[in-house]
């Protein structure tokens, strides 16, 4: 059929009036002069794009019934756009990614051989090059969008506004063509000031914008438009324009006919973007003046009509605070917002650019003007593959999750959002486009929030926080956001932290399945396989206990109910001294909530239970990779009703080190908060000054203050001096003159026999009557039992015990032993001897669990040898796994008697940690280098001893009983400096605000109290802690075998995330390696197929990487995000300022300048033009 339409042009031909057959009459929007054309249907459609755009086409033509041809790239070859066409093939082979689809000859190539009738450029490569256009026309195929000529007058930018100028449509003060060189626009930018914008000439999309505020910025920017121009369209020609500041962005979408009718369908507002890149656009424009928005879409239809617009395309203009607008340009192609237009109008744009190819008129398509209607709003969100919080920096990767939000008044638009599906960094970062419709604004809006929250995206960083806040924003939600909207609301970026536990979880399990435990293993023993039976629970809260009678009457009326007190009361030290001592404070939270609600129930009439402090602080972050105060909190909720004992080493908190003061009461206090009740106050030398700041911080606090001398010698041995009766009883003078609620002797060795207890504790009770007494004791000799009895006979309140399968050796003694021989006593403890047995069981069988870590593994005994070389009983423990580990288990017995030879070069200490460690540090330097004392006193001057022990002399953790041995310290020191008085004392105190800032910018805005806390006692550790758990989750809430081994193949077990959210998880199988040092681990969880990819540590040491970045480590500069190496800026040894140009990033089209963080040297450069990077990789290194 030939069709005639009246047109502002002449006829086309002679030969086509001739053909003539039908004349249709126009309306008023007709053109005048006659013009044949002939309806062809089309029956093979190639879309000379990618990703989404790609099969959003093919999905209209496979509506229509029109087969489809997807063309792809070498890098493209798993993407999903060419498994969607019904046929697909390759072009540009050999070019660079972008390069490949804007290889015009190899399309044409591909269309002619494969008899494609017509080509759709989607949006972005070629959809707006008239030379493309023309190519097609040529090579007689069909090219679906306008006319070469229009395409290349709309694509002139310069043109553009030249034709929007004689239609008399205002637009923004810029250039009259295209600038060649820098010069050009250094002259623009003399006569209309600043701020002024670079645009690319030839394409948009953000792609070669940059704004330039002030003149010191416009050589850069230049430079760095022209590139990103060049790059993405393959011409960097670039004009300027005046920057209107804080307008609001408004397009109208048209759509022309063959036949000169021009519709438009209303407008968009695309005013929230990034990089003059759109984010979010909503349809129609909220709040828009009912004059503006027609006169807005009357002179879009005046410049579509005065070029003969024909087939889709898009008027941008941009609107003054005063309501005026301005033309900015002509999009002659589908947008990639064309989605909300479609959603309000109900007309399918893709359908009609079709049609409209076919020869159709819109009057035939039923598109008239009066006919098109809006209906409600629509949002469409582009979810991308970026990082908000990093300045939104393209991600790459793998996806290792995908779930999308679905459901009623949601769209999807998308093409490689696929569970595997690989995020590469040569094209643009879109993943998915959410298209919410709703009857207004609001309902929108909530539509699209509910969708996101949906969402679920593993394995690279979306924008998704980032758009969940732009939808709550109430000036969002009011519909008055500009193009300053991101900028001027940095609440955005107040991002909510992604949870995604259970993929971190099995990143963690694939890990320790590659590469073992994460925990060092002592000893080379499996996890019992036996899992422990948890003892019955009543239901209902645990009976009253001695930690209501805290909480009613404070700590001294506490102090004197357990004075007053009938029968001997325990303290549990199974929770943490017990476990420190067998099972090298390993023991996790995971398996102490388990046994609490029973302990809580069945041992009200405790004391106290032992359960956090000392080595299980650093321990729970350094090795279990927990939360210390998660700890406490979980437990304080389980055991509400038995009061909570901590161990603080008085002025070092639960550190190695002295802290200023402010951080030791800040750390009681803090600790109290969470549940702690009673504080054991000791220091390593009983040095007074260090025990009473601890004392004075504890009860600042609020807490039950226990001071603890801590014993050694013999008090019954009249050969041994220095620690004599009176030592002990004029030491604790001055802890009970000093306020302390409760006296403790801590006898960290298990050095008191029967006799010296007795001796001991009966003078105390006769100087103390109203005191509460606490004895500590370890059972390393085997005599724990009857020295604690003997010490309850004669006064003391309170023995430590731990149950019965955690007690003997060196730990505390037995729980039950001590139940059955006080039973029907006075000393009788009120405890269920059976209720211990079932305590014990559960125990026995953990125990096993920690199979790794047991001293039973070298160590099959006690030994009564300690009351001769006094090791304590957890450092006995871990002298004798070093011992083995280093190949010095047939000397053992040498170690100890070096120990005892140690204590007494160093003038016989009180040895508790960290003195203990100082002379066990001495001791293996003697028998590592065959030394005995007198050999290491001669040659003091000369030897290189540990920093342990120098520092000790120096004075760093105070001064010893007795002083410092001379003239063994003075030929040590030489003439390094001296401690004078107590070491902390000095210090200035801690910035806590300014150390909260400083995490609060390294780990998010989630930091806690308790995290400042962590950080201040152990920075470093604190903040390998973090980058664990933020790589591999919650791995508390795993069952300790798989915490420790990992699960075997096929293996099927639960994970409880919390209450009410439990994963089922199997383990499937182990690939092989891979040429990156990976190897992926399947998963099913929750009944879906997942695999992580997990570097195998040991195979990565034999192949070559790209180093990377160390964080911690000011002057390496890392890549801040994958992708290729443009430019490199400054050469090695060039002197260089903070924030001066290094090198030029490009990732996904986007080119980003990597900035000096600080002033100094380049000493070496890593990489080099065109070097392809991953984030991280090292770039170059500076000296200060």
């Amino acid at each position: 059929m030939m069709l005639l339409q009246v047109g502002l042009g002449g006829p086309r031909s002679a030969l086509g009036l001739l053909a003539i057959r039908r004349v249709w009459v126009m309306t008023r929007s007709a053109h005048t002069a006659p013009r044949a054309l002939e309806y062809k249907p089309i029956k093979k459609v190639m879309v000379a794009n990618r990703g989404e755009i790609a099969i959003r086409v093919f999905r209209a033509c496979t509506e229509l019934g029109i087969r489809t041809v997807a063309v792809y790239s070498e890098q493209d070859t798993g993407q999903m756009h060419r498994q969607k066409a019904d046929e697909a093939y390759l072009i540009g082979k050999g070019l660079p990614p972008v390069a490949a689809y804007l290889h015009i000859p190899d399309i044409i190539k591909v269309a002619k051989e494969n008899g494609v009738d017509a080509i759709h450029p989607g949006y972005g490569f070629l959809s707006e090059r008239a030379d493309f256009a023309q190519a097609c026309i040529d090579a007689g195929v069909r090219f679906i969008g306008p006319t070469p000529e229009v395409v290349r007058k709309m694509g002139d930018k310069v043109e553009a506004r030249t034709i929007a100028t004689s239609a008399g449509v205002p637009v923004v003060p810029g250039t009259d063509g295209p600038i060649s060189s820098l010069q050009e626009a250094q002259e623009f930018s003399n006569s209309y000031g600043f701020p002024i914008i670079f645009k690319a000439a030839y394409g948009g999309g953000g792609r070669g914008m940059r704004v330039v505020k002030e003149y010191e910025e416009l050589e850069e920017n230049y430079q760095r438009a022209y590139s990103e121009a060049l790059t993405a369209f393959g011409n960097g020609a670039l004009f300027v324009e005046k920057f209107i500041e804080k307008p609001r962005h408004i397009e109208v979408q048209i759509l022309g006919d063959k036949y000169g009718n021009v519709i438009h369908l209303y407008e968009r507002d695309c005013s929230i973007q990034r990089r003059h890149q759109k984010v979010v656009e909503i349809a129609p424009a909220s709040q828009l003046d009912q004059h503006l928005r027609d006169r807005l879409t009357a002179d879009s239809v005046t410049i579509a009509r005065q070029v003969g617009y024909e087939n889709a395309g898009t008027v941008e203009f941009l609107v003054d605070k005063h309501g005026k607008h301005y033309f900015i340009e002509v999009n002659s192609r589908l947008q990639v917002e064309h989605t909300v237009t479609e959603e309000v109008t109900d007309v399918d744009l893709v359908h009609a650019q079709l049609r409209v190819c076919e020869g159709r008129s819109l009057h035939e398509l039923g598109l008239k003007q009066d006919k098109i209607r809006i209906n409600g709003y629509a949002i469409q969100c582009r979810v991308t593959t970026e990082d908000p919080a990093r300045g939104f920096q393209p991600d790459t990767g793998r996806l290792e999750v995908f779930r999308s939000g679905e459901g009623m008044g949601i769209r999807l638009d998308s093409a490689s959002a696929f569970q595997g599906a690989i995020i590469s960094p040569h094209y643009d970062s879109l993943l998915v486009k959410v298209i919410a419709s709703g009857k207004n604004l609001p309902a929108a809006s909530a539509k699209m929030s509910r969708a996101l929250a949906e969402f679920r995206v593993r394995g690279v960083k979306t924008n998704i926080p980032f758009l969940q806040n732009v939808l709550s924003n109430n000036q969002f939600l009011n519909g008055t956001v500009d193009t300053q909207f991101i900028d001027e609301n940095p609440d955005l970026f107040n991002l909510k932290p992604v949870q995604n536990r259970a993929q971190k979880l099995l990143h963690y399990l694939g890990h320790v399945m590659v590469n073992g435990p994460t925990t060092p293993i002592p000893v080379k023993a499996k996890p019992s396989a036996i899992d422990p039976v948890i003892p019955l629970v009543p239901l209902g809260e645990p009976p009253v206990g001695f930690r209501d009678v805290l909480l009613r009457e404070g700590p001294d009326g506490f102090a004197k109910a357990v004075r007053a007190h009938q029968g001997l009361l325990l303290m549990d030290t199974t929770f943490r001294d017990a476990h420190q001592s067998l099972l090298a404070t390993r023991v996790r939270t995971h398996d102490l909530k388990r046994i609490a609600p029973f302990v809580a129930h069945n041992f009200s009439n405790l004391f106290s239970v032992e359960n956090w402090g000392g080595a299980t602080f650093d321990v729970a972050m350094r090795f279990l990779c927990e939360c210390p105060w998660k700890r406490l909190q979980e437990l304080r909720a389980l055991m509400p009703n038995v009061p909570f004992q901590m161990l603080l080493r008085g002025a070092n908190a639960v550190g190695y080190t002295n802290y200023p003061d402010n951080a030791v009461f800040k750390f009681c206090e803090v600790a109290k908060e969470n549940g702690m009740d009673i504080f054991r106050v000791f220091d390593s030398l009983n040095y007074v000054p260090n025990m009473l700041l601890g004392m004075e911080a504890a009860g600042a606090a609020g807490g039950v203050v226990e001071a603890a001398i801590s014993y050694t010698g013999d008090v019954s041995d009249p050969m041994r001096t220095k620690y004599s009766l009176d030592y002990y009883l004029n030491l604790a003078d001055e802890l009970v003159k000093a306020g302390t609620h409760i006296l403790c002797i801590k006898d960290m060795a298990g050095l008191l026999k029967p006799d010296s207890g007795r001796l001991l504790i009966a003078s105390l009770r006769d100087r103390f009557p109203d005191v509460p007494i606490h004895v500590h004791t370890h059972d390393t000799a085997g005599a724990g039992v009857a020295a604690m009895l003997a010490c309850a006979e004669a006064g003391a309140d309170i023995v430590d015990v731990a149950v019965d399968s955690m007690a003997g050796m060196t730990s505390q003694p037995s729980m039950g032993a001590i139940v059955a021989c006080a039973k029907g006593t006075k000393l009788n403890t009120g405890i269920s001897l059976e209720k211990v047995f079932d305590y014990s069981e559960y125990w026995e069988v953990t125990r096993g669990i920690y199979a790794p870590f047991d001293c039973t593994a070298t160590m099959k005994s006690g030994n009564s040898d300690v009351y001769e070389n006094e090791i304590p009983g957890g450092q006995y423990t871990n002298l004798h796994f070093q011992a083995h580990s280093m190949g010095l288990g047939n000397k053992f017995k040498q170690v100890k008697k070096a120990y005892a030879e140690a204590n007494k070069l160093l003038g016989d200490l009180i040895k508790v940690t960290p003195s203990s460690k100082i002379v066990g540090d001495l001791a293996q330097f003697m028998v590592q280098n065959s030394l005995t004392r007198a050999e290491v006193e001669e040659r003091a001057d000369e030897l290189s001893f540990p920093l342990s022990v120098v520092e000790f002399l120096q004075g760093h953790i105070g001064i010893p009983y007795g002083g410092f041995p001379e003239p063994f310290r003075s030929k040590v020191l030489k003439t390094l400096p001296r401690v004078e008085g107590r070491p902390g004392a000095t210090l200035p105190p801690l910035d806590f605000q300014a150390l909260e800032k400083q995490l609060q910018e390294a780990h998010g805005d989630e930091i806690t109290p308790e995290d400042v806390m962590s950080a201040a006692m152990y920075p470093k550790v604190f903040q390998e802690f973090k980058e664990f758990t933020r790589t591999f989750g919650p791995v508390d809430c795993l069952d300790t075998r798989l915490f420790l081994d990992g699960p075997k193949i096929a293996e099927e077990f639960e994970v409880e995330l919390e209450r009410g959210k439990t994963l089922h998880i199997k383990a499937l199988a182990l690939g092989d390696l891979n040429k990156a040092g990976q190897r992926e681990v399947f998963f099913e969880l929750n009944g879906q197929l997942r695999s992580v990819l997990v570097k195998d540590t040991v195979a990565m040491k034999e192949m070559h990487f790209h180093p990377k970045a160390l964080k911690d480590v000011r002057g390496q500069i890392g890549a801040p995000m994958p992708g290729k190496v443009v430019e490199v800026k400054v050469k090695q040894g060039q002197q260089v300022e903070k924030g001066q140009p290094l090198c030029v990033l490009s990732a996904m089209k986007m080119e980003t300048v990597v900035n000096s963080p600080l002033a100094g040297i380049v000493t070496k450069i890593y990489v080099s033009t065109d070097s392809t990077l991953e984030g991280d990789d090292l770039i170059l290194e500076i000296t200060e």
